[in-house]
């Protein structure tokens, strides 16, 4: 059925065709419909009907308007208003006027076989531009805080490759805005340890923060961040790095002050985190640490009354004039969201691990590219 009035498609209209006001290059300043027309055409050129990019924006349209499967963007699709049909550039028979749009089994064709790692880059490299003019847009009075960035990966539950694996992504997701910077695919023959570097690097990163889980506390992450893309990182320190665990467990912490507080209560739990940060530059044995971090939660069940205490360590390179305690608690702390701001958003609103594709490419486009249902379109 055509979209409702409540449905985001007239905002989500607007992002996917509305120019920004300023263009650094051939390709910055495009809108979204652009930058799909920049992606390759996997399809045979005899007999095409329907422009590729016109083909994905219907597509975008239909998944942000609710579509959970081909079938129902085929269906969303064939029901648009003449003026969403207008705006992504829909064919229309010059004779006698009317619209004709693709069906379903045309879309599913082109998601099958469309060139991932092209669709990931036009709607990421969008993305960032967005997330870019949000972040120098002017901000309130007050020491300007660094633009954190956080890397994470996320197994796919229904979707399975060719082989019948798992599904499993690796993305860069802005703090502040909620937006995917970029994205790769790990597939069964290697981890996010090796996508790690490749998934950052066509982005710009300077000054920016970058977090990550203990999973890519690794010599060569920090190294290649602060000396190739001129960043920072504030990373979680476990036990799988013996080395740099042991060294800021056995730091005198009984000693140190607590140098920052918070305290969250909602979902019958009542949460109260403690932050300590301490200079480590000349005994840590970590590329380019500085400083390290003791991060204490207690968390109070509402039904059981009990409390549950967890210690967690962090490192950074960012020296305590460049960051202090409250910046730091309030990088971990976004990273932390990254669960709810980005994953809560592809498993419940948009049924990502509810998908069953398994054909073709679709597997990890859905929902298209999985990036742009992050993005906030209000």
């Amino acid at each position: 059925m055509p979209a409702l009035s409540s449905s985001p498609i007239d905002d989500a209209l607007c992002h996917l065709v509305e120019q920004p006001p300023m263009a650094a290059s051939a390709t910055d300043g495009l809108n979204l419909l652009e930058r799909f027309q920049h992606i390759p055409d996997p399809r045979d050129p005899r007999g095409v009907r329907h422009t590729l990019a016109s083909l994905l924006a219907l597509a975008s349209a239909a998944v942000l308007a609710g579509s959970r499967s081909f079938t129902a963007i085929g269906e969303w699709i064939a029901d648009a208003p003449a003026q969403v049909m207008a705006a992504l550039g829909v064919r229309r028979d010059p004779l006698s006027g009317h619209w004709q749009p693709p069906d379903e089994s045309t879309v599913r064709r082109v998601l099958e076989q469309i060139d991932a790692q092209a669709l990931d880059e036009a709607v990421c490299s969008w993305l960032a531009e967005r997330a870019g003019m949000a972040a120098s847009a002017p901000a309130a009075p007050g020491r300007m805080r660094r633009r954190g960035v956080a890397v994470d990966g996320k197994a796919l539950r229904g979707a399975r490759d060719r082989d019948g694996e798992l599904v499993h992504l690796l993305a860069a997701f802005d703090q502040i805005t909620g937006l995917v910077l970029a994205q790769t695919d790990v597939n069964g023959k290697t981890n996010e340890i090796t996508r790690f570097q490749p998934l950052l690097q066509p982005l710009d990163l300077n000054d920016c923060v970058i977090t990550a889980d203990a999973l890519h506390t690794q010599r060569d992450h920090a190294t290649y961040l602060v000396e190739q893309k001129r960043a920072h990182y504030v990373l979680i320190v476990k036990k799988d790095q013996p080395t740099p665990h042991t060294q800021i467990k056995r730091l005198l912490w009984k000693q140190i002050p607590i140098q920052h507080r918070e305290r969250d209560r909602g979902h019958g739990r009542d949460e109260r985190r403690t932050l300590k940060v301490v200079t480590v530059k000349a005994g840590l044995l970590f590329p380019h640490a500085d400083q390290a971090m003791q991060i204490r939660r207690r968390v109070r069940d509402g039904k059981t009354g009990k409390w549950q205490t967890v210690t967690v360590y962090a490192i950074t390179n960012l020296l305590a004039w460049q960051a202090g305690p409250a910046d730091l608690a309030t990088w971990i702390r976004g990273h932390w969201s990254i669960e709810n701001r980005l994953h809560y958003v592809r498993d419940v609103t948009y049924g990502e691990d509810h998908s069953q594709i398994r054909t073709g490419n679709a597997h990890t486009r859905w929902p298209l590219c999985a990036t742009l249902p992050s993005a906030p379109y209000a």
